[in-house]
């Protein structure tokens, strides 16, 4: 990691006097003392108060406040950090948009980079402190003795003691503690860039977003979405069960009442029975279609059967000719099943309404711990991914899984859509 003002001095260490970089360096360190000093009275102040009223449980939420008293400080350092750094740290943490102080405090508790940045802040409050406190005070002696010639002209005849015992009223016999002023000056642009620095440095090293930070996001995401998928999942099915259990069998018993009330009325001369006949076709179309949304949503068959027997009553039900080859070790678990059916029912009604194939081939296969499928059709090709969200919601899918999908259709054919997911040693 470079320091951008080590580097400024490093390659043209002349031109940097001449530069903005000691006025942004004395900007960034001064700022910097008034915020450390904040910094310093806030941590004594909560630690003394928690430690007192600690007997009383007051001062545990006192300490708590300490522990994370780093986050806003941290978070003010990255903006101040752009006086004299173009990329200061990235925020390590995760957006809790909605969230309560509870489950805030909790969250950032937990985080590494929560104590990291309450080292920084301890370091800002005492370390940082005392040299910008020595700093200011070489800058401020280095400005009064460079004007130390104008100070005595405005108040002659009265003189300026610059040195205890030699009193000088002249301001030409001040020039030499101007120059001494001018000195201080150079000394203080070169000693602003590396303190600047430094603390640029520690900053990046405590401040900045780790592996391990964007790691725990990106588990704590997966885990996220693997929960919705299975809320999901589980709602799916309890409307599948209810349909099942509700619906489709009050219209099984209405098929079976207008059944016997067409026995009733044969043989009758009135219009009540060409009425109950077709009231009795429109009930069997209903419960049909009912029957297709019920296995649309989840099929009892995968329950029941698993995999392979889905996807054979899957390609019996589908207009172009399908070749099932699917030898499985074992029943894979649930989540893979259904992930897996799902993406072989898009990849055969992709194929009968756009791809103008003949026939379609499903291969699935259990190989180094990995289920491989492969769905392949001899249309015309041409698909893209992109053009539609229904292989973008498989792709999804197969990512929760941490696995992959993968999709090739040259024009001219053919299109092959190649899964590969995990199997769990478990399963």
């Amino acid at each position: 990691m470079s320091v951008a003002v080590w580097e400024a001095v490093r390659r043209r260490p002349m031109r940097f006097l001449a530069s903005a970089w000691p006025w942004r360096c004395w900007a960034f360190l001064l700022s910097g003392l008034v915020v450390g000093a904040v910094v310093l009275f806030l941590c004594a102040a909560l630690f003394l108060a928690g430690v007192g009223l600690s007997v009383v449980g007051v001062g545990l939420l006192l300490l708590l406040a300490l522990a994370v008293l780093g986050v806003p400080v941290a978070a003010l350092e990255r903006r101040r950090l752009r006086l004299v750094e173009p990329e200061p740290p990235l925020d390590p943490h995760g957006s809790l948009p909605g969230t309560s102080a509870l489950p805030w405090l909790r969250t950032r508790l937990r985080e590494r980079a929560t104590w990291r940045e309450l080292a920084y802040a301890l370091l800002l409050g005492f370390v940082f402190t005392a040299t910008g406190i020595g700093f200011a005070a070489l800058l401020g002696l280095s400005l009064v003795l460079t004007v130390t010639p104008v100070i005595v002209w405005a108040i002659a005849p009265d003189t300026v003691m610059l040195v205890p015992g030699q009193p000088i009223s002249d301001p030409v016999a001040a020039l030499p503690g101007s120059a001494a002023g001018l000195f201080g000056l150079v000394v203080s642009a070169y000693a602003g860039g590396l303190l600047a620095g430094l603390q640029v440095r520690v900053a990046q090293v405590l401040l900045s977003a780790r592996d391990e930070d964007f790691q725990s996001r990106v588990i704590e995401l997966t885990r996220s979405r693997a929960r919705l998928v299975d809320a999901f999942e589980a709602e799916r099915r309890r409307i599948e069960r209810d349909l099942h259990d509700g619906a489709q069998q009050q219209l099984v018993a209405l098929t079976m009442t207008l059944g016997l009330a067409e026995l009733e009325l044969r043989g009758g001369e009135s219009g009540a029975k060409e009425l109950v006949t077709r009231a009795r076709g429109e009930a069997r179309q209903a419960l049909d279609q009912l029957r297709s949304l019920v296995r649309g949503i989840h099929p009892q068959v995968l329950t029941d059967h698993g995999l392979p027997a889905a996807v054979a009553e899957l390609a019996l039900r589908n207009p172009i000719p399908v070749v099932v080859d699917l030898d499985l070790p074992h029943r894979l678990p649930s989540a893979m099943e259904t992930m897996a059916y799902f993406t072989i029912t898009e990849a055969l009604t992709n194929a009968s309404k756009h791809s103008g194939a003949d026939q379609v081939s499903i291969v699935g296969r259990v190989r180094d711990d990995t289920l491989v499928l492969l769905v392949t059709d001899d249309g015309h090709g041409g698909a893209d991914p992109e053009a539609g969200a229904g292989l973008q919601g498989l792709a999804d899918r197969v990512a929760i899984l941490k696995g992959r999908l993968i999709v090739t259709s040259p024009v001219g054919g053919p299109t092959q859509l190649r899964v590969e997911v995990p199997v769990p040693c478990s399963a």
